[in-house]
């Protein structure tokens, strides 16, 4: 890189900050707060090796928990078993945080003309892209600071909170450099999610073959990005050095979307999209057609992954019905889960309550949509038309309702599929217990229209953060020991825990009833503010 094209780099890392001092600061703090709050209730619960008991390495031997979680990797380290829920999951979802600082500040920056804008002054072509790996580098690398300082404050042992850390920054790095790539291949925003989050996929499905495949050769987990957080074997083998891993890759990803950027046009990719038809179909000529043809290959994606998911969660149910006999055993899912029952409904209600939040983030994404096409014009093109702001509103929200409906759906009849032995009780008793939350989820997609109506420059920022909100308050509200009115301001905290408990009427209503309100005053407050 030259300087002439880095000039105007600290000028755009400045104006990229600036634009995310909320979103940013929340997210890495929901990130923290989830891994050592997790840490901490389970630390609270087996603070000793002689707490663990016998069972462990039998639970988290399962294919299907190795697949969700990766492997433990000491299963007699207290410190280990606290961070095995987090460790794979923190790292996807730090992943996916990256990419969507780096798509923001140079994709969605060209699609939406603004650098064309900033372009006419003294900036270098590279500059954007460079403001936009700098800041993502950072926030990640803050991020697993942070955590490690977490841990070690919690009293966990240094070394391994050091490469707990490690192990997430391999990944975010990596997917900051792949994220940079995909923004130079795709010449939309939506290729550009396709691409990121395709390898993201891929790097999972290659980890989990890796972990649970007896015949897959040992090398195979080091090509994954996704893989090199679980190598990292924190409170285990401590292999810190798999930081250098990810950040090797993100140099290499940098040099390539660096040649590629200089050999595409400003707004362009070197990848084309696709023409479409040169005539609409009817459906098109509604702006429920239209809301549906610009949503459903996110909502197939999704799909696909909560069928995948179910899957997973279904496999693992007969794995935990097995290890019944030994009451050691179920005593620990138990308190893991957080209830009391027969220890596959504690395991049910457990992962469908955390699944749930999963399914509202998809919700969250489609509102924010809506939101995109207003700011990119879209919106005012068809809004020129007959279409009225009411109906227009509401075509993006029922949409947003109709897929975590699906998701919902999916996620309980793949786990019920997959439930051989049927020892959670069949599709019958499943697919209730899945379709039960989807009230509290319409209540955060309910938050997120009612965000962008009444405040759009603050609803990214306010539908992500609150989502954060109820994930920590939810999942670990009761083993911090939080005020009980403040985990009654989770919505699905109000959800029947079904199998767990039996179905209620009355917060189901309540949940229906919020959604309403909220998605009502999202449609009131953009039918009369000006487009923006």
């Amino acid at each position: 890189m030259s300087g002439a094209s880095l000039a105007g780099t600290g000028q755009l890392l400045r104006l990229a900050w600036r634009r995310d001092r909320v979103a940013i600061p929340v997210t890495v703090a929901v990130l923290v707060a989830f891994a050592v709050g997790s840490a901490k209730a389970t630390l609270a619960l087996y603070p000793t090796t002689a707490s663990l008991g016998p069972g462990i390495e039998q639970i988290f031997a399962s294919p299907a928990a190795v697949a969700l979680y990766g492997p433990i990797s000491d299963p007699t380290s207290p410190d280990a078993l606290a961070v095995v829920k987090t460790t794979m999951m923190g790292a996807v979802m730090l992943a996916i945080f990256a990419y969507a600082l780096v798509r923001r500040h140079t994709r969605t920056e060209e699609e939406e003309g603004r650098f064309e804008l900033v372009a006419g002054g003294v900036v270098g072509r590279q500059a954007p892209l460079a403001a936009a790996v700098l800041l993502s580098t950072v926030v990640v690398l803050l991020t697993c600071a942070l955590t490690a300082a977490g841990y070690a404050a919690i009293g966990m042992d240094r070394t391994g909170s050091i490469a707990a850390a490690a192990g997430w920054a391999a990944t975010g790095l990596s997917f900051v450099g792949i994220a940079a790539v995909a923004a130079q291949l795709a010449s939309t925003t939506r290729g550009t999610a396709g691409w990121a989050m395709g390898a993201l996929g891929l790097a999972f499905l290659v980890r989990a073959i890796a972990d649970t495949s007896a015949s897959a050769p040992g090398w195979l987990g080091w090509l994954s990005p996704v893989g090199w957080t679980t190598k990292a074997s924190p409170f285990g083998a401590n292999r810190t050095w798999v930081i250098l891993l990810g950040a090797a890759l993100l140099v290499v990803c940098l040099a390539v979307a660096t040649a590629l950027l200089q050999r595409r046009d400003l707004g362009a990719g070197m990848l084309p999209a696709r023409r479409g038809a040169a005539h609409a179909g009817p459906s098109l000529g509604t702006p429920e057609g239209l809301a549906w043809r610009l949503g459903r290959t996110s909502l197939l994606g999704w799909t696909i992954g909560m069928a995948v998911g179910g899957m997973v969660v279904g496999n693992l149910a007969a794995s935990a019905s097995d290890l019944l006999a030994d009451p050691a055993i179920a005593d620990l899912l138990r308190k893991m889960g957080g209830g009391q029952g027969l220890l596959v409904d504690v395991y049910v209600t457990t992962e469908l309550g955390f699944i749930s939040i999963i399914a509202a983030a998809y919700g969250i994404i489609a509102i924010l949509r809506w939101r995109a096409e207003e700011v990119s014009g879209h919106s005012e093109q068809v809004l020129a038309t007959a279409v009225r702001r009411g109906r227009y509103a509401a075509s993006q929200v029922l949409l947003a309702l109709v897929g975590t409906l699906v998701l919902a759906l999916v996620l309980g009849v793949f786990m019920a599929l997959a439930d051989k032995g049927g020892s959670m009780g069949g599709l019958g008793r499943i697919l209730p217990a899945a379709l039960v939350r989807v009230p509290a989820i319409w209540v955060v997609v309910g938050l997120a229209a009612a965000a962008v109506g009444l405040a759009p420059r603050w609803a990214a920022s306010m539908s992500w953060g609150a989502l954060g909100f109820f994930l920590l308050v939810g999942e670990f509200g009761q083993l911090l020991n939080l005020p009980g009115w403040l985990v009654d301001l989770a919505p699905f905290t109000h959800a029947p825990r079904m199998p767990i408990e039996p179905f209620a009427l009355a917060p189901v209503l309540w949940l229906l009833a919020t959604a309403a309100v909220l998605v009502g005053a999202g449609v009131w407050g953009f039918r009369r503010r000006d487009l923006c």
